[in-house]
């Protein structure tokens, strides 16, 4: 009991929860979504998984803007299409979400569909047209699903790894 009274409002031990509504119509929301996990991840002491987390939540908000149409039980007449990013952290895992009100599945791509090998020179021409952002997503995070919410729409998760982000970039 004592211990927990000496903890720092900045130890990842106690976990950390931030979120951010954004509506897909602001030009500014896929920049508003990095600066914000750039700044939480700094401010809670984990710099080395600021570079990831900032390209997947881009990806999946620029996801949002291009491919989600909101459910008809969501859809407002004239009202913006709202997208919400959540972050957290524990000790050694941050997983970072971006809703949407959208109920339609996302195309998570399947895993590796060419060795690294073979692609050689040809990558560009082996990359699918569509879910090249959830690609990127696969490659960085631990693990990448969905969820649908009770009441339509769903979240894109990603769970990554501090331990191995941090080894990663120490090398």
């Amino acid at each position: 009991m004592e211990a927990a009274s000496c903890r720092s409002a900045h130890d990842p031990t106690n976990g950390h929860f931030r979120a951010l509504t954004l509506f897909a119509e602001s030009p500014d929301c896929a920049k508003d979504a990095r600066d914000m996990v750039g700044s939480y991840l700094q401010t809670w002491g984990v710099p080395h998984a600021v570079d990831a987390a900032q390209l997947v939540v881009s990806e999946l908000v620029g996801n949002v803007v291009h491919h989600a149409v909101p459910d008809d039980c969501l859809a407002r007449p004239g009202a913006g299409r709202r997208i919400d990013v959540s972050l957290m952290t524990w000790p050694e895992v941050l997983v970072l979400g971006v809703s949407d009100e959208d109920s339609t599945p996302p195309d998570l791509p399947p895993g590796e569909f060419v060795s690294p090998e073979l692609a050689g020179d040809f990558v560009e021409a082996l990359l699918p047209d569509r879910g090249r952002g959830l690609l990127i997503a696969q490659r960085l995070a631990e693990s990448v699903w969905w969820s649908a919410a009770i009441k339509g729409g769903k979240t894109v998760w990603c769970r990554f790894d501090l331990g191995k982000l941090k080894a990663e970039n120490s090398a």
